[in-house]
């Protein structure tokens, strides 16, 4: 069997001959629709001849299904051509190609289309190309017995990933590196081998599924497990040609293709009322929601009747939003339950203050008790990307062990280096160190709790609550000076309530006399000023006007004025504080151990005080590293020194 490396170099032969009438950033638009027709080609070649027999015995309308049957397969070609005889003639091969094309059965046919192949067909026959090319095609075989689904696989995924970084486009958008995939899997499913036995029925979704590479290691690891599974994959991809070939995957896997949807998820839930056991994504990181704002916004107006009741992030980082989607859409416990599998970067897990929508949504998330565990990734490990990332498992059928409870894995630390990188891709996980994370998670509970244990560093379990905490704002008094200095008068000139005030020019000349005098309280510092605006023949102004002019004189100052109003002591804006409360401890105890010592006259503002939560997961995990003695940095910089000195002696010697 042939590698998928050797595969796809027979492919990129094809780029020879389009160079010059093709940029390469075009090569895709030919290359991969054609190594879609001929796997198919090869994958009906078995049964070809008694589809022809059917279709020729069959005198009704809809043939469908019983064609079907005569394939053997989900799709077939009622065309007398395949790749040997399309490009039989060079005049013909044109009209061959689009006589085949329109022999598939409409599920095949349709997949097609979404690549816009019958415009580079027309191309193709205009630059005098296409015999050629078809040739080069009929060339390559792609049968079963010679390429497996799964070298299938890696074939469609290295060639979206060359032309990609050839447009200079994310190929991470539109599939993940399989080792990454493997432990994803490994850590939603191979945890849940109980759930597996007997003979279920078993429903996968993936809502950014690219070219399908999660929900077909999905059905292995599945598979492994029990071989009674009957397993339906279904999935959702913004991207059309990705679509398209993870639908043609799908339909030569034998799965339905119509369980692939195409269209945004967030906008167009191409899954509706449906709901799954296992669901696994790689939403694209930080993507926007912004051309979908309006459709998302109202379904969030219908709370929880809706998908995204739990709250709205950002506008430009819809990562919550794909995860919402997805545990609308699990089985209530009482049928089951579900379990979920998503990638992240580090955002989700602090991204917004107390009561914002990310935060509000970790707070939907952790009261529900809906995660199970978060593992942090190692860096450079995506094709697009060289972020650290991380699994976020969830799960509404939690074992009693880890019932409000989630496990920390910090795996970041467990990779290879790459011979060659592919992309922002310098890093992979080999499969030892998938088996050895997985074994980590699995007994996550039984490591924490073992300080003794060699891996007790890398696993930790929190209670759901010790993520949440109070915000609470600590007001100090407001206490002022008055003065009259060129400041102030400069400051009463810029103010905006005093600009259309027809006085203001006379009034701050009536003040001038008064520069360098400083008054301790309020009271005094009116009279003044009121006596100086008397003498020069300005009248006093009232509402907003005059209190700009006290509070253009206003200096905050420690040994000024309290200021009251009704006998509440006002607060300073400048010196306003916040504090971050774990939840379970009682904010006027932490107020007195850790504020009050401190700052004897300050005050919490409880009507200001908010819920918030976060997910530190770098911080639980760091340790301490101590600063090298300044002996030995002084003798690595003397030692330096003597080496430029050698060197600069050597130019001018």
């Amino acid at each position: 069997m042939s590698t998928h490396q050797e595969l796809v170099g027979l492919v990129w032969q094809v780029a020879d001959l389009l160079r010059g009438d093709y940029k390469r950033s075009e090569y895709g638009k030919v290359m991969l629709p054609l190594t879609v027709l001929r796997r198919l080609d090869c994958v009906m070649a078995p049964t070809r001849e008694q589809v022809w027999e059917r279709d020729a015995a069959l005198k009704m309308a809809n043939k469908d299904q019983l064609l079907r049957i005569a394939a053997g397969l989900p799709f077939y070609n009622t065309s007398m051509q395949d790749f040997a005889t399309i490009g039989a003639s060079a005049p013909d091969v044109e009209k061959n190609l689009i006589d085949y094309i329109n022999g598939f059965s409409p599920n095949a046919r349709e997949i097609i289309d979404k690549y816009e192949f019958h415009t580079q067909i027309a191309r193709l026959r205009g630059a005098k190309l296409l015999y050629p090319v078809v040739q080069k095609f009929r060339d390559i075989d792609l049968s079963p017995k010679k390429v497996d689904n799964h070298q299938m696989g890696y074939v469609f995924e290295e060639l979206i990933r060359r032309f990609s970084e050839i447009s200079n486009e994310t190929a991470g958008e539109h599939f993940t590196p399989r080792e990454v995939i493997q432990l994803m899997v490994n850590l939603l499913i191979g945890q849940d081998s109980e759930h597996l036995t007997g003979a279920p029925v078993i429903n996968v979704l993936d809502p950014a599924c690219g070219t399908g590479g999660m929900l077909s290691a999905a059905e292995d690891v599945i598979t492994s497990l029990n071989p009674n599974a009957r397993i339906h994959l279904f999935g959702q991809e913004l991207n059309a040609e990705s679509y398209a070939i993870c639908r043609s995957d799908m339909m030569l896997k034998g799965q339905d293709p119509s369980n692939i949807y195409l269209g945004n998820s967030f906008s167009e839930d191409g899954h509706e009322d449906k709901r799954f056991d296992y669901m696994l994504a790689n939403p694209p990181f930080g993507v926007e929601w912004k051309k979908v704002k309006d459709a998302v916004e109202d379904e969030a107006k219908v709370g929880h009747a809706g998908r995204f009741g739990a709250g709205l992030p950002r506008i430009n980082d819809g990562s919550f939003l794909f995860l919402q989607h997805m545990i609308s859409k699990m089985e209530p416990p009482d049928k089951g339950g579900s379990r979920i599998a998503i990638v992240f970067n580090g955002s989700p897990l602090f991204t917004g203050a107390a009561e914002s929508g990310e935060s509000n949504i970790r707070r939907w998330i952790l009261e529900n008790d809906l995660l199970e565990g978060i593992v942090g990734l190692p860096d450079q490990l995506f094709y697009n990307t060289g972020i650290s990332t991380y699994f976020w498992i969830l799960s509404n059928r939690k074992p009693a062990s880890l019932r409000r409870k989630v496990i920390l894995l910090d795996a970041r630390d467990q990779w290879i280096k790459m011979r060659k990188s592919l992309g922002d891709k310098r890093k992979m996980i080999s499969d030892e160190q998938i088996a050895y994370i997985t074994r980590l998670y699995g007994e996550a509970l039984t490591i924490a709790a073992d300080e003794s244990h060699s891996d007790h560093a890398k696993v930790k379990v929190f209670r759901t609550t010790d993520f949440g905490y109070r915000r609470i704002t600590v007001e100090r008094p407001l206490k002022l000076r008055f003065e009259i200095t060129e400041e102030t008068l400069a400051a009463l000139a810029e103010s905006k309530p005093l600009a259309k005030w027809a006085h203001r020019e006379s009034l701050l000349d009536a003040f001038k006399p008064l520069l360098g005098t400083v008054w301790r309280t309020g009271a005094d510092a009116k009279d003044a000023l009121q006596q100086a605006a008397a003498a020069g023949g300005v009248l006093w102004p009232t509402g907003a006007p005059a209190k700009a002019v006290m509070d253009g004189v206003a200096v905050a100052d420690p040994e000024g004025e309290l200021q009251e109003v009704k006998g509440a002591v006002q607060p300073d804006p400048d010196l306003r504080d916040y504090e971050n409360v774990p939840l379970e401890q009682d904010i006027h105890e932490y107020f007195e151990h850790e504020v009050h010592p401190h700052v004897s006259d300050a005050w919490i503002d409880e009507t200001k005080t908010k819920i918030g939560y976060e997910i530190p997961f770098t911080r639980h995990f760091y340790v301490y590293k101590p600063p090298r003695p300044l002996a030995e940095i002084d003798t690595e910089l003397r030692n330096l020194e003597a080496q430029i000195q050698a060197l600069l002696s050597e130019v001018t010697s």
